[in-house]
């Protein structure tokens, strides 16, 4: 997937240009909504299909003390889910200060301009963006008549009565409630984490792990976990340790997820790895002797490997 990092990039376009709008944190089923529209206009037109978002997360920069401290899916994450849902491209717009003071409609006449073949926008049907919270479904059609693309705007997607949200998703993942998460999600929850160099206790300990550092990513509970690891494209059956391994660590320890992938052989060091979390085995708990642990690990591995 190609990737944009300005609007003024899109002009590097040369066929018909189909956008999705929007934050899209995690692509969950509403978003993936939003998107598919774009996705089918494109297909239809012959032309490319692309979605257009913004980082840091517009909150950080207007209500930070609101912000959530963890968000779903990092941009590289992202652009992953975007690529299996059939976008094209992705442009990640800087969001900044003077970026949220622009009229909205001056937003929009900048990706009509930059876009060259401008046909169509996704939103979803609530979306409100520009200075002053100037802009709207109702103006963005108006603009649309005026600059001869067309508008969509997707209703909320709804899961047992509830609209579904970034925030309800993140608060079900805290409450280690993966299975409403993954419903809301319309897939498995993953994490996306670079492998960094630890103290390789565990490999002391028979179970050799990959300390997955998480790219920002909303974390479940603390504890055991069922994984499937994704390494370079390959799946792999995995258990993993998130926590701060209070057994062989001090209390002040960093909190990490050490992911021991089952049969796997290579060095793991600095890639990335993606973890779907799939089952909660145990809370994590401190043993009386590293004996005992070791003892502990073997039955879970056992567990899941079965």
């Amino acid at each position: 997937m190609k990737v944009f990092h300005h609007i003024g990039e899109l002009r590097q376009l040369e066929k018909p240009v189909h956008l999705a709008l929007g934050v899209f944190d995690g692509v969950h089923v509403g978003h993936q909504e939003v998107i598919r529209h774009a996705v089918e206009a494109a297909k239809k037109d012959g032309g490319l299909a692309g979605v257009v978002t913004f980082e840091p997360h517009p909150i950080r920069v207007l209500a930070p003390e609101r912000a959530p401290r963890r968000i779903l899916a990092s941009i590289q994450h992202k652009a992953d889910l975007l690529a299996e849902l059939g976008v094209d491209f992705l442009c990640v717009q800087e969001f900044t200060l003077d970026f949220s003071r622009r009229e909205a409609r001056e937003f929009i006449e900048d990706l009509a301009q930059n876009s060259g073949q401008l046909r169509h926008i996704a939103v979803g049907e609530d979306w409100i963006f520009g200075k002053e919270r100037g802009g709207n479904v109702q103006r963005l059609k108006q603009w649309g008549s005026e600059l001869d693309f067309e508008v969509d705007a997707a209703p909320p997607v709804m899961v047992q009565g509830e609209r579904v949200s970034s925030t309800r998703i993140r608060q079900a993942i805290r409450d280690g409630n993966i299975s409403a998460a993954k419903e809301m999600l319309g897939r498995d929850y993953t994490v996306v984490g670079t492998v960094e160099k630890g103290k390789q206790l565990a490999r002391q300990l028979g179970f050799p792990t990959a300390n997955v550092v998480a790219h920002n990513e909303q974390l479940p509970p603390d504890g055991v976990w069922e994984l499937e690891a994704v390494i370079d494209g390959a799946h792999f059956k995995a258990i993993g340790n998130l926590g701060r391994r209070p057994t062989v660590e001090n209390e002040n320890a960093r909190r990490l997820l050490e992911v021991h992938v089952f049969d796997f052989n290579g060095d793991l060091y600095d890639k990335v790895i993606e973890a779907k979390f799939l089952k909660f085995i145990r809370p994590e708990k401190k043993f009386d002797s590293v004996d005992d642990l070791k003892m502990q690990i073997s039955k879970d591995v056992a567990s899941v490997r079965s």
